[in-house]
């Protein structure tokens, strides 16, 4: 596993980030959420996950584990890609 596997400082400027104010924020690109949106919107809550036990081969694990917090949803999402591929 890499050195920085367990480095989790943050790269991001917080305190540039807790100085702007509100009219700093450029949010022109985010479209407004009127009522036609809300009258449109349904909550959708995510399927709970199974837990399993699954044997994959230590590199294989390590290369995920090695990528940070979140390894087990980056399978998940790799292993989805895979069942939508084959699929479609």
């Amino acid at each position: 596993m890499s050195e920085n596997s367990t480095n989790n400082t943050s790269l991001t400027d917080w305190e540039r980030i807790d100085a702007l104010t509100d009219a700093d924020i450029d949010t022109t690109d985010i479209p407004p959420l009127d009522d036609d949106f809300f009258a449109n919107a349904e909550l959708r809550m995510p399927e709970p996950k199974k837990t399993i036990t699954i044997r994959l081969d230590a590199d294989l694990l390590d290369w995920f584990k090695s990528q940070g917090k979140g390894y087990q949803t980056r399978i998940n999402a790799a292993l989805r890609v895979y069942m939508d591929a084959q699929t479609a």
